[in-house]
């Protein structure tokens, strides 16, 4: 999938996909896609059921992570499990600063009431070196682990949508699952769970970190600065 699709095309899709299961709608991005497909985490809650679906379906399939460098310890415990239980072809990609630095020269993550702040912090820390991975990896299908229960902003997507920033398919097989579906998937294919879990590009739970965002794709298509703005020091 090279061309972008009509959106007469993307709707039938998202129609007819709507009544496939997760494990048929991967499958349908791979068959699109025709072997260039990465999927996306950030090993978050109930992460490890997408990425066992797409292992599953290809098992060297390229797993994108931006490792910012304010994981939780358990979280990077959950990613260690998943990648060795999946077996996981990981590729990390990190901020041209480390999260000591960044906080050194720029002063704490900011929070959810200093939107330009955070929409800075999120550019820098998460969405430059997201877009480097995407570049690198250059993807014709996108597997992501958006659900439409998550936020606001993701309850008007779909299962299927063209990524203009990125050139491609975004592809989400479990856009209509809850909770309680993903605790009995996990179950079922014995996956750990993690919810020891912290996003500083997003500060609050219902808040987008940009990659699906207006504003994030806005960021990105002027390329985000490298280095943050130093913080102001009183004499």
């Amino acid at each position: 999938m090279s061309q972008r699709p009509t959106p007469e095309l993307l709707a039938q899709w998202n129609r007819d996909l709507r009544s496939l299961s997760p494990q048929d709608v991967v499958r349908w991005a791979l068959a699109q896609a025709q072997g260039r497909t990465v999927v996306s985490t950030n090993f978050r809650p109930y992460e490890a059921a997408l990425l066992h679906l797409a292992t599953q379906a290809q098992p060297d399939i390229p797993v994108l992570w931006v490792d910012h460098g304010y994981n939780r310890p358990a979280t990077y415990r959950h990613a260690e499990h998943l990648r060795a239980q999946l077996k996981l072809n990981v590729h990390a990609f990190r901020p041209h600063l480390s999260a000591a630095h960044r906080d050194a020269t720029a002063g704490p993550i900011p929070g959810p009431d200093d939107e330009a702040a955070l929409q800075q912090f999120s550019r820098v820390m998460k969405l430059e070196p997201f877009q480097r991975g995407m570049r690198e990896l250059a993807p014709a299908a996108w597997l992501t682990a958006l659900r439409r229960d998550q936020t606001p902003t993701r309850a008007g997507l779909d299962l299927v949508a063209w990524d203009a920033n990125f050139g491609t398919l975004k592809v989400s097989p479990l856009f209509y699952w809850d909770d309680a579906q993903l605790e009995v998937y996990l179950r079922e294919h014995d996956l750990p769970n993690e919810f020891d879990y912290f996003d500083p590009a997003k500060a609050e739970a219902k808040r987008e970190c940009g990659l699906h965002a207006a504003w994030g794709v806005a960021g990105l298509r002027k390329g985000a600065p490298r280095t943050p703005a130093p913080r102001k020091r009183t004499a």
